[in-house]
């Protein structure tokens, strides 16, 4: 790794970009061991900065279950065939 693209905090949205920059190409090479933890750490900085920055609320369950039946094309009643009534 070179100087200019250590390892450092993500303090603002311009750090957070550069970050994903940086975690796009090194994904979309083959890498050394050391790129490897270089990956590896740069995509837990993001996982904090987004955790703080972007938090989820976990999903309603029965909506959940709603969209991924629905990115099936199942209908309503189809679930029930998986679960049971």
């Amino acid at each position: 790794m070179t100087n200019s693209n250590r390892i450092r905090p993500i303090h603002s949205g311009q750090d957070y970009a550069a970050a994903l920059t940086r975690v796009e190409v090194l994904m979309g090479a083959e890498r050394t061991r050391d790129e490897d933890d270089e990956l590896d750490v740069l995509a837990t900085l993001v996982e904090v900065y987004e955790d703080q920055h972007f938090p989820m609320d976990a999903p309603d369950p029965i909506e959940a279950i709603r969209f991924r039946a629905q990115q099936f094309d199942m209908t309503e009643s189809d679930p029930a065939l998986i679960f049971g009534n």
